[in-house]
């Protein structure tokens, strides 16, 4: 019979980088490794295949050999061969892909270590705070460590004793023999849980969970440029854990505050500038209002409604520190509704004056761009 290609049997390409093939390998191994098939004929062989494989795929002068000259070439550059190595050759040579799995080598386990549950709060922000960034200093209701166990959870330095079952590792190991040698294998201690102690006597405080319900001070820097949704973590700064482990994250969420006059669009603001239809015909300097403050704008004489201005930089920075957006400034024409018999008469004279009518040539761009935008 013959042998199938090796780039085949651990399922890479010629080009596969070394981590590849081993990674490729220890997959393959695990899904084929007698402790998982026991007495599955197929499943050693095709474990001893994958074995030969990467024996020969994983050295780089015996790779470039078969790349050349495939199985023809190898003679007995290989090493091992499907019909003769045996078990103890594949974990004698590799065991180190088995290490810390469960299978054979020792286990790389350690003790088990509690993690505190994340908290998530919402922090609401103004224009400014958002454009210029911020510090806030939040008070949050959340479990702490215990302060009279210190969060170990027992009474006294004599509450907790070192478990006698995994000798404090944490950990039990349990060796077994098998047609192919000893097996090791590494599994949570039953009797401390993985914690690697006892505790005898628990704390009056927190009854031996070593955490109870309080509050802290978090000061919390958000960066300009956040926005609406936007989340942010706070390592460390969540529920603690029991007895001394990790605490969780917080977990902060940005909500943002209108502006009266500002309008966010992304990194740009707008905002509708109403005028008057002399203010628009005879220009003047209007006062606008900006994150820093309120800055003037030239409207120059004729300036038409729907007109944009922009103020470049005046807008919300990146949050990643990709420039600024700008203040658009759109201008409206401002129209009474009531009107006085004096100005409508004042009015109806401004109507008969020839630069008070509309020019032929706008009306009929007008009248085009809207038959445009109906069949678009």
């Amino acid at each position: 019979m013959s042998k199938r290609d090796y780039y085949e049997v651990l399922g890479v390409s010629k080009s596969a980088a070394a981590e590849e093939i081993k990674k490729a390998y220890r997959k393959k191994a695990m899904q084929y490794h007698p402790d998982k098939n026991p007495g599955d004929k197929a499943s050693e062989e095709k474990f001893k295949e994958a074995a030969e494989a990467y024996e020969i795929l994983s050295s780089p002068e015996k790779k470039q050999r078969y790349d050349e000259y495939g199985h023809a070439g190898m003679g007995n550059q290989g090493g091992f061969s499907g019909q003769h190595m045996t078990m103890e050759d594949i974990f004698s040579s590799f065991g180190d892909i088995f290490s810390g799995r469960g299978f054979g080598g020792s286990s790389s386990y350690g003790q088990h270590v509690n993690r505190g549950s994340n908290l998530r709060i919402k922090v609401t922000l103004n224009l400014s705070e958002v454009a210029n960034g911020c510090e806030k200093k939040l008070k949050v209701k959340k479990y702490v460590s215990c302060n009279e166990c210190h969060g170990s959870g027992a009474k006294g330095s004599s509450g907790h004793t070192t478990c006698t079952t995994c000798r404090g590792s944490g950990q039990v190991t349990r060796i077994s023999n098998s047609i192919f040698g000893q097996i090791q294998q590494s599994s949570t201690c039953p009797t401390c849980s993985g914690e690697g102690k006892i505790i005898n006597q628990k704390c009056d405080k927190c009854y031996g969970e070593g955490l109870v319900q309080g509050e802290e001070v978090v000061t919390i820097k958000i960066p300009a440029g956040v926005g609406e949704g936007m989340q942010l973590s706070v390592g460390g700064k969540g529920n603690a854990a029991r007895r001394g482990g990790i605490p969780g994250d917080l977990l902060v969420l940005i909500a943002e505050e209108d502006h009266p006059e500002l309008i966010r669009d992304e990194n740009d603001l707008i905002y509708n500038l109403f005028l008057s239809f002399p203010d628009l015909a005879l220009g003047l300097t209007a006062e606008i209002p900006t994150i820093d403050g309120r800055v003037k704008v030239k409207i120059e004489a004729g300036t038409q409604p729907e007109k944009i201005l922009r103020l470049r930089g005046k807008g919300i920075p990146d949050v990643n520190g990709y420039g600024k957006g700008d203040l658009l400034v759109k201008i409206h024409a401002w129209v009474p509704q009531k009107l006085t018999s004096d100005e409508k008469k004042q009015l109806e004279k401004l109507q008969q004056l020839p630069n008070f009518h509309v020019p032929e040539e706008t009306r009929e761009r007008n009248f085009f761009e809207r038959v445009k935008g109906m069949f678009e």
